[in-house]
Parts: C-alpha cells; sequence; structure tokens
C-alpha cells in the first residue's frame, strides 16, 4: 500500500428527502475520477459524518468504493471517543474495502487529553485494526490541539502512517514532519494553508475545496514540486476567498449550494444544519466568479 499521498476531498454527503442520494454520489464521483485526485475521504467533516448512522457509514463505504478507480486511495473516517467503536468501525470499512482510516482526536473529556491519553487512545486502536491510521487533528471542531511531539512518539507505531493537521498552524506542520521522518504522510487539512504547507514538506492534502475546484488544488502541489513557486503561490491567493467561503463563513451549506453551481450535486445539508439562503448565494456565486471557477 502507498503512504498516503497527493490532494483528496473530504467529499460531501449527498442527501434527497434526508436520505444518502447514492446516484448522485456516483455522478459526483464520475466526475472526481476525471481529476488528478489521489483519492477520497467519506465521513470527513465535510461528509456531515456527525449524522449519520453507523449502518450509512458502512453503506457510504461501499457505495464509494464501487465508484472508485483502484488506483485512487479510499480513507474512512472511522473514529469516536470510543476505542472500541473505532476499532470495530474500522474494521469493518476496511472489510468493505477502504485503505486507510481517519481517526479523530478524543475530545469529550478535554481536560484529561494530555498526551498520555492520546498515545495510550491511538495505540490500542492501531494494535488492533486492520489497516493504518492516519490521525486526525481538527481544534476546530474538537476543542483539542495534539502536539508535534506526541505525535512523534505515535508515529513510531507501524500502524500509525500519517496526519490530517487541520489546524492554520505552519510552525506545527513544519514540526511534524521534521519530527516524524520521511515515511509519516504530514496531510494539510485546509486549503487555506495549502501552499505552505507543501513548501516545508505535506504530502498533499484532504482539502474541502478539492470538491469544487479538484483541479486546481492538484495544480498547486504539482506546481511547487516542479519549483513554480510563484505560479502555485498566485493560484493559491486566488482560490483563498473560495475556501475561506465554503469552510469559515458558509460551512458544509456553502459547500453544497457551491458543489450545485459548479455542475456536481450538492443538495440539502442534513438537519440540524440549513441550506444556504439566496442572498449567501449571490454572494457565493460571485466569489466562485471572481476566482475563475464559474
Amino acid at each position: 500500500m502507498k503512504k498516503p499521498y497527493g490532494i483528496m476531498p473530504p467529499i460531501a454527503t449527498p442527501f434527497i428527502n434526508d436520505e444518502i442520494a447514492y446516484d448522485k454520489l456516483a455522478v459526483n464521483l464520475s466526475k472526481w475520477n476525471k481529476t488528478g485526485l489521489s483519492g477520497y475521504v467519506v465521513m470527513g467533516s465535510n461528509g456531515e459524518s456527525a449524522f449519520l448512522t453507523r449502518d450509512e457509514k458502512l453503506k457510504l463505504v461501499e457505495a464509494v468504493k464501487k465508484n472508485t478507480p483502484a488506483e485512487k486511495l479510499l480513507i474512512a473516517g472511522t473514529g469516536s471517543d470510543s476505542i472500541k467503536e473505532t476499532i470495530a468501525l474500522t474494521n469493518e470499512s476496511a472489510e468493505r474495502g477502504t485503505d486507510y482510516a481517519l481517526i479523530l482526536t478524543p475530545s469529550f473529556y478535554k481536560s484529561e487529553m494530555k498526551p498520555a491519553a492520546y498515545i495510550k487512545y491511538f495505540y490500542a486502536v492501531a494494535d488492533k485494526t486492520k489497516i493504518s491510521i492516519i490521525i486526525y487533528n481538527v481544534p476546530k471542531f474538537t476543542g483539542v490541539d495534539i502536539e508535534a511531539e506526541t505525535v512523534a512518539k505515535l508515529s513510531m507505531h507501524p500502524n500509525i502512517v500519517g496526519i490530517k493537521n487541520s489546524a492554520e498552524n505552519l510552525r506545527q506542520t513544519a514540526e511534524l514532519v521534521s519530527m516524524c521522518g520521511k515515511d509519516f504522510s504530514v496531510i494539510a487539512g485546509t486549503a487555506s494553508v495549502l501552499y505552505a504547507s507543501l513548501c516545508v514538506g505535506s504530502a498533499g492534502g484532504i482539502l474541502a475545496l478539492a470538491n469544487i475546484a479538484p483541479n486546481e488544488c492538484v495544480k498547486i502541489q504539482n506546481l511547487v514540486e516542479e519549483g513554480k513557486h510563484e505560479e502555485a503561490l498566485k493560484l493559491q491567493q486566488r482560490l483563498l476567498p473560495v475556501n475561506k467561503a465554503i469552510t469559515a463563513k458558509y460551512g458544509v451549506a456553502g459547500l453544497k449550494a457551491a458543489l450545485d453551481m459548479l455542475g456536481y450535486f450538492g443538495g440539502e445539508p442534513r438537519s440540524p444544519l440549513f441550506i444556504l439562503q439566496d442572498e449567501d448565494k449571490i454572494k457565493l456565486r460571485q466569489i466562485l466568479e471572481q476566482a475563475e471557477l464559474l
């Protein structure tokens, strides 16, 4: 199994009448398959994983695997605060064709989430999963931030192969790259720092923006690897307002609205999230036009 590398979107989960629209999902994947994306992440934050039942998650893995070419990776977000449930869901996802598991840092008992607790948790999971795991650090949602020194210790486990770092902290990313070794994949978790993360040694990005601008995100990485930094930075700057709109400003509703505008199927977020209001759709369309995506 090749190490996690390249640009991958945490794909949006399409719903119609509050049920997963597998036919729409297949159409989206057929379009993404024609791009240079390295693979897909299901059950990520932008896939509304928190609103999916366990049965839906497993069916979603099956559906995405069925529509994913063999050369593209499939990563599933299978983490929860429960070690037993994380292991069980990871292994059931592995049986359905998942290549790697993206494991969220436990966070409910925030005051107890010290380095020793993370090491105990991730070692316990990694010891019993059939596929290798990628740590998912996303302080925006969890309220906890795993330290680079702790990740370096975790990287010594043969079944822990990377981290998706969604903290917009370039110093932390650089430390992760230098402390964890060349066989450990440090992956940018937001397109706002994609260029900078690649410059300090990241292996790629798991990016909400890659749902709607896959070719552009892939191009940034290609340009950096070719040493064309001025061109890469220019493209990064052009996409920044779009990334801000579909993450910080409008969230999942904005991402889904943007998908609709760009010829994919976005549809409605699952309750209790709301659809994007018409006045915000107008603003979002203008942002997409200014970024030359529309």
